[in-house]
């Protein structure tokens, strides 16, 4: 199975959208916002939809993106107002 295959396959199995195209384009999306290569706005127009709408989707399927790491999560969570 060629890695096109592959990536169709994966694709085929995600019930938000119809077309195996925007599947496919969704995968990408995900994968360079997760890379921190482009923002959750270039996210969503790439993918043609409403910034909202994308936050939504990534919602529906479980997934959380914040632009903070997970050590400036930890300070967040540990600083105290003076």
């Amino acid at each position: 199975m060629t890695s096109k295959e592959i990536l169709r396959s994966v694709a085929a199995e995600i019930q938000l959208f119809n077309d195996i195209e925007q599947k496919e384009t969704f995968l990408f999306v995900l994968g360079a916002l997760f890379a921190r290569v482009i923002s959750l706005k270039k996210a969503a127009e790439i993918m043609e939809i409403e910034l909202n709408v994308f936050l939504d989707l990534l919602d529906i399927i479980g997934l959380e993106f914040s632009y903070l790491t997970p050590q400036d999560i930890a300070h967040e969570l540990d600083w105290e107002v003076w």
